[in-house]
């Protein structure tokens, strides 16, 4: 089957449960958030919840339970994968994953590349299985949210959660 033909028999709507991972975001200031609540609606897809959480594995974790009772397909983190201490994301994500996608993150610094140059390479955007849900997590800002989901994400979620969901038909 072609990648076209796998993309027209992908699912038509996704269950998204969006997780901003911030010590100092709140509603009022959590533009990237909101950013990716409003591309998955516009797309045709369910934000089945949302929250703002410190940069703590526990508060990830947690969230990631939240979002399996919620009945969520996918997950998008944003926040928290950068070099600094607090930056614990990518490092709670990779312990939990059951499966890796490393050509997200490898593509992600990719096009981000194009964008900021050399400094894409200090992003640590990575994705995975967990649960039976799809785990994307990302950079914080709103330009690294606005590129991974116009580029990547979006294009390919229902594709992504057909392979995901497949084998369970």
């Amino acid at each position: 089957m072609s990648h076209v033909e796998h993309k027209a028999h992908g699912v038509r709507s996704v269950r998204v449960y969006a997780v901003t991972v911030s010590d100092t975001r709140t509603e009022a200031t959590d533009t990237s958030g909101k950013l990716l609540r409003e591309r998955l609606v516009t797309a045709g897809h369910e934000v089945v919840g949302a929250a703002i959480v410190r940069d703590e594995p526990t508060q990830i974790e947690a969230r990631l339970s939240d979002a399996a009772v919620a009945g969520a397909q996918v997950v998008i983190l944003s926040g928290g994968t950068g070099l600094s201490r607090r930056d614990s994301t990518p490092d709670t994500l990779t312990r939990l994953f059951e499966k890796e996608l490393p050509g997200f993150g490898e593509l992600f610094r990719f096009l981000s590349y194009a964008e900021i140059g050399a400094a894409a390479m200090l992003s640590r955007a990575t994705a995975g299985t967990y649960r039976g849900m799809i785990v994307f997590s990302i950079p914080g800002s709103q330009a690294a949210a606005r590129l991974a989901m116009e580029k990547l994400i979006l294009p390919e979620l229902a594709h992504v959660v057909r392979e995901m969901t497949k084998d369970q038909a």
